[in-house]
């Protein structure tokens, strides 16, 4: 069956153009709606199978390009610090209440996941529905942390002179992870330059900008803490069994911060669960929207 899709933009608290996905249920519309926030360096592409598998269970879903990747506006001021995606997020869920009537669920990866565990804090409890913290929590690996911007930064500027070249660089990052079917979804997570070469589809300030995405760290970890033992709102925590972001220690220390969280922890998969894993990210999913919605 046809995914039943189609693109919407949002406006972020900069006036930032944020271009989206509203994936439809073909029948009755119930439960909360869901937005779907990806990781750093991701598109809004990384949820096309979580998002047709949440319209199918009868919730919209909307998938987001944060500010400065995909199709979204790459920000005038370069304002790329966690304050600034939680922000975005905050006017997101705001609007989709508005358009639906409902609160939001923000499933969020990584990055998605910190934009919306800070905009619960920022804009003010009972802003979500629920909240998915998908391989993240306030307590990152550094060295984790260091190999995957390594990475993000290495090509940014070069670029790749084909697909193929893009998609050997990432089986050289994840040896792991079984090899591409198709260079499609690759495609769209890559832009073709006036030059021929494909770069990153985000905007490289994102690395190395004025306010870059590790702006204000020294004091952002210490908010993300204040941030998660806040939290009131329904929480599920997916871990990527072998992520090298989240270690068994950093799950404790959330757990402690927030006693009433939910945690599946996914076999066979990396800090990249949803890509990794995406049979067990999305029953993981399913089954935490089933039990908000009282059916389990």
């Amino acid at each position: 069956m046809k995914d039943m899709k189609k693109q919407i933009n949002f406006k972020g608290v900069s006036d930032n153009l944020l271009a989206a996905d509203v994936h439809e249920p073909r029948g009755e519309v119930h439960g909360n709606p869901v937005l779907l926030l990806h990781g750093g360096g991701q598109t809004r592409h990384a949820w096309g199978g979580a998002a047709r598998r949440i319209a199918d269970a009868g919730h919209m879903a909307f998938t987001l390009d944060q500010r400065g990747h995909g199709d979204s506006a790459w920000v005038e001021d370069k304002g790329y610090a966690f304050d600034d995606y939680a922000a975005d997020a905050v006017a997101v869920s705001r609007e989709i209440a508005e358009m639906t009537g409902r609160k939001a669920v923000l499933v969020g990866a990584s990055l998605g996941g910190i934009s919306g565990l800070m905009a619960e804090h920022l804009g003010g409890q009972g802003l979500l529905a629920g909240l998915v913290l998908v391989d993240i929590t306030p307590h990152m690996d550094a060295d984790g942390v260091s190999r995957i911007q390594g990475f993000m930064a290495e090509r940014m500027r070069e670029g790749f002179a084909t697909l193929e070249e893009a998609a050997d660089a990432i089986a050289a990052y994840l040896p792991n992870r079984a090899p591409r079917r198709s260079l499609d979804g690759l495609a769209k997570n890559l832009r073709l330059g006036a030059d021929g070469r494909y770069r990153w589809h985000w905007d490289p300030a994102f690395i190395d900008g004025p306010r870059n995405i590790n702006h204000g760290w020294e004091t952002g970890q210490q908010r993300l803490i204040e941030a998660a033992c806040g939290l009131k709102i329904p929480v599920l925590l997916v871990r990527g069994q072998q992520s090298e972001l989240v270690t068994e220690e950093a799950v404790r220390a959330f757990r402690e911060m927030v006693p009433h969280a939910d945690y599946v922890d996914v076999s066979g998969a990396g800090h990249m669960v949803a890509g990794d894993r995406n049979d067990a990210f999305n029953d993981a999913i399913s089954a935490f929207l089933d039990k908000l919605e009282g059916r389990c």
